[in-house]
């Protein structure tokens, strides 16, 4: 019965472990995609738009990603280079964006949904703001 109840434990922190280390895994563009346009969803927004929408979505993901194994790549990947490329792409993609969503829309994509999709990392750390 001991070693039943030890073999038990054993197992939920081995599963526990094993569904953390998967949460480290970076997202594919696919996956950032499908969870902006999940909370987008609240939007109600007939296919068109939807497919606009979602275009404009997979541009922006796709750029941040490709600017990013560029500065990898080039050896040169400092924080301020990368905040910058992402600042550009961001805007360009609330400018698309806007032309898409009514006003009231892109109000909550800017004050509520977009800000719920930003990297989660270093928010409490010391010095983070």
């Amino acid at each position: 019965m001991k070693k039943q109840f030890v073999l038990m434990v054993l197992t939920a922190l081995f599963g526990v472990t094993a569904v953390k280390a998967q949460g480290s895994q970076r997202q594919t563009i696919e996956e950032r995609t499908k969870a902006t346009m999940e909370k987008l969803a609240v939007f109600n927004l007939d296919a068109d738009t939807k497919t606009k929408a979602e275009a404009a979505i997979v541009d922006y993901n796709t750029s941040i990603q490709n600017a990013i194994e560029e500065l990898r790549a080039a050896g040169s990947m400092n924080r301020d280079s990368a905040m910058a490329k992402r600042k550009f792409f961001s805007e360009a993609r609330d400018a698309k964006l806007k032309t898409i969503l009514t006003p009231e829309q892109m109000k909550k994509w800017t004050d509520e949904i977009e800000p719920s999709l930003r990297s989660q990392r270093g928010r409490n750390q010391p010095g983070s703001k």
